[in-house]
């Protein structure tokens, strides 16, 4: 019989409300939730086509075992004994660094999986844990770290307030927003001009964002330091500092101001391209505005210095008033005070060293550009054996081929996945998790522990529907995990023997079901130790349920985590690193008519996800496409749907052109997550014709952002030549 159940989205950070009719297990209809308490009946397409993951013939069901290239299924059982006898016998014989972890963005979306992951590499007391932070965020994690003492302690936008926000590599339509939860952008974003405030998003191609409301400014690839350095020397000269609250709240001005000062309007345009009256306008907007916020997303985080730029970006927050203002930026409590639990545990703030570059470890841990080096690098602690989940390297992270490469000489590779992917069709086992809609849940670690919320509010739901095969949630996978690898998960005896007792309990007759532990109860446990109330009390609010609302005036002063509670403006490796700045200058204002490759995001995909899913790979979107501006085009002699070589300094991809006056001139934009066609078992999407935009992207402490480890995604030098070929464009192909 048919009945209708409440949930939510877990496929980026908006984690819009969802209204699902189920009958059994199959589910009939996807609907937005339209009395959701922060959607309000907002909802992508792809959360309202979730169905064709869940019910995809390619769900993985059974663990597989691949020996001499050919798959075996096998039973559970089997799976944790000889995964555990080998892990152990690694552990044993290299110590525990040579067993890593890859955790992808997908495990960050589920509160127990995320947490358990890191409780497997607590027990297994390896410190090499790589993440998709460095894909992008790592530089914010930083940069927070330095400046109010916590890497989670991200300001983020007041969008309801806000009377001018400036947008920097961020386009919200499409990509949502980084370490903040803002559903439907588009009404956030024509609600600033409804109430006469200024939008702007300074870009190197017309967004999807900028067609919605604001105005677009172009800016050159990978020189949004030089930007955001002349805005700061520019507030600074027309008296845009509040100099009360900087003494008050504040240290390191005068460092800052001397930072600042070389940098002029038409010194940054040499680099940057925007004209330096533009530029003041833009100053004069934000600094005339009864709060206003500077904001930048994974385009500034994956650049040459996305470390610097989002520090010289929140500075100007702090310095000009900004910073906890209403209409500026503000930072949420959550059910927990994290940074107090860092301060206490050394939680977040590990203060050790890749092995491999000696780079910074960033909130425990270690860049995934580094992956590949570790695997090959020989000595103590070389990587012998990857554990790999919620995530597909090979797609993700920087020099595919590189990391293709190294993941052969493995030991050991293990991946939890729903799909037989790219990177999983490289493993010795699989193991096969669910989907969001296949387990319970809370709103994930930033949002329901950090309050990085517009509105804050807390939701729990149940599985919508049961899994179809054996696949196990990912939590109680790294608790089998841990006990057949004889190590303890969060290295407690006491936790690991709770979960033991309650795995035997279970199978009692009649009372055994009672006693299991289930990530209901797992999820029951933690609501209780955050005072988030009960599962009861949540499941009478299924549509999520207000939180007390971030205000103005609470941070600073209060809540900043550095040791003397003052903002820190200046940390001093930030000011020493711009030391290099002026011969990145001048190289940047030398480079100028060279090809600069950027990333792009679409519409209907999300990084790697849903390329299996015929719905979006029809037609023209069964390829991604190279993006170019008329004169660049023009130059090389290519047309729409021709093909072109793209070269880099690392490697190179033949793909299709569309020509397009969104991109800047000098920018094509390629969009990533695509190149299935290695993948064992994706029948969908190895099908397409997409390259993966990260063959072209160099990985090794060389190539990665020394304050964060952060990948070098976007800005890169590329070259790019037409293909000769005698076949009609693909344009012309039959939708």
């Amino acid at each position: 019989m048919a009945e209708t159940r409440y949930t939510f989205c877990r496929i980026c950070e908006a984690l819009c409300g969802l209204e699902i009719t189920v009958d059994s297990s199959r589910i009939l209809e996807i609907k937005p939730d339209r009395r959701h308490v922060t959607s309000k009946g907002y909802v992508c397409i792809k959360g309202l086509r979730q169905d064709l993951i869940v019910d995809s013939r390619d769900r993985l069901k059974r663990p597989l075992k691949q020996h001499h290239g050919r798959w075996e299924e096998i039973s559970w059982q089997q799976a944790l004994t000889e995964i555990g006898i080998r892990l152990r016998g690694i552990r044993t014989a290299h110590g525990p660094d040579a067993v890593a972890m890859y955790m992808g963005n997908a495990a960050g979306f589920g509160i127990l999986h995320s947490l358990f992951a890191f409780g497997l590499m607590q027990g297994i007391g390896s410190r090499n844990l790589f993440t998709s932070a460095s894909q992008g965020s790592s530089n914010k994690l930083v940069v927070a770290r330095h400046m109010y003492g916590f890497p989670l302690l991200q300001p983020f936008p007041d969008l309801a307030n806000t009377d001018c926000l400036i947008f920097v590599g961020s386009n919200p339509v499409v990509s949502r927003m980084s370490f903040v939860q803002a559903p439907n952008p588009d009404a956030l974003l024509r609600g600033i001009e409804k109430r006469g405030g200024r939008v702007f998003f300074v870009n190197p191609r017309l967004t999807e964002s900028a067609r919605v409301a604001g105005e677009q400014v172009f800016i050159r690839p990978g020189s949004d330091v030089f930007f955001f350095l002349a805005f700061l020397n520019e507030l600074i000269a027309g008296a845009g500092v509040d100099h009360a609250r900087v003494a008050r709240c504040m240290i390191g001005y005068a460092e800052l101001e001397s930072v600042a000062r070389p940098w002029t309007a038409e010194k940054a345009e040499e680099a940057t391209g925007i004209a330096a009256g533009k530029l003041r306008e833009m100053v004069a907007a934000y600094r005339e505005a009864d709060g206003a916020a500077l904001y930048s997303g994974t385009g500034v985080g994956q650049g040459p210095h996305g470390t610097l730029a989002v520090w010289v970006q929140e500075a100007i927050n702090a310095v000009s008033g900004n910073l906890d203002r209403k209409g500026g930026t503000l930072v949420g409590r959550g059910l927990l005070d994290l940074a107090a639990l860092g301060k206490r545990s050394g939680l977040g703030l590990r203060p050790d060293r890749s092995r491999v570059g000696s780079i910074d470890s960033v909130a425990d841990t270690f860049p995934s550009g580094l992956l590949a080096r570790e695997i090959e690098t020989p000595g103590r602690g070389q990587v012998r054996a990857l554990l790999c989940t919620g995530g597909n390297p090979l797609l993700s992270v920087p020099d595919s081929d590189g990391l293709e490469q190294a993941l052969g000489k493995l030991d050991l590779l293990v991946t939890v996945d729903i799909f037989l992917g790219e990177t999983a069709s490289k493993a010795d086992y699989v193991l096969p998790g669910v989907t969001a809609l296949e387990r319970p849940d809370i709103p994930y670690l930033l949002h329901s522990l950090a309050a990085m919320q517009l509105s804050p509010y807390l939701q729990y739901t149940d599985k919508v529907v049961e899994p179809l095969g054996e696949q196990r949630d990912e939590a109680l996978v790294f608790v089998d995990l841990a006990r057949a690898v004889g190590v303890n998960i969060f290295g407690s005896r006491m936790i690991q023997t709770a979960f033991d007792a309650g795995r035997v309990a279970a199978r009692l007759p009649v009372v055994g079901r009672h006693m299991a532990i289930t990530p209901e109860r797992m999820i029951a446990f933690l609501l209780a130790r955050l005072r988030g109330g009960s599962r009861r009390s949540l499941r009478k609010s299924p549509h999520g349920i207000s939180l007390e609302p971030t205000e103005a005036g609470d941070f600073l002063g209060t809540r900043v985590a550095t040791e003397d509670g003052m903002v820190n403006l200046s940390p001093a490796k930030f000011v020493a690193a711009t030391a290099s700045l002026s011969a990145d200058f001048a190289a940047a204002v030398a480079s100028r008519d060279r090809l600069m490759l950027i990333g792009k995001r679409e519409r209907m995909s999300h990084n790697s996800w849903m390329h299996n899913v015929e719905l979006f790979v029809r037609g023209r979107r069964r390829t991604n496409y190279l993006y170019m501006h008329p004169e660049d085009a023009g130059r090389i002699r290519l047309a729409d749907g021709k093909m072109a070589l793209v070269i880099s300094a690392t490697g190179s991809v033949s793909v299709p052109v569309r020509v397009s006056t969104d991109v800047m001139p000098g920018t094509v934009a390629l969009p990533h997550g695509w190149g299935h066609q290695d993948a064992a078992g994706l029948t969908v999407a190895r099908e397409t014709r997409g390259v993966n935009f990260n063959r072209l992207c160099a990985s090794g402490p060389e190539s990665l952002e020394a304050l964060s480890g952060s990948a070098h995604l976007t800005a890169i030098p590329v070259e790019v030549k037409r293909v000769e070929s005698d076949s009609p464009p693909i344009e012309s192909v039959h939708e």
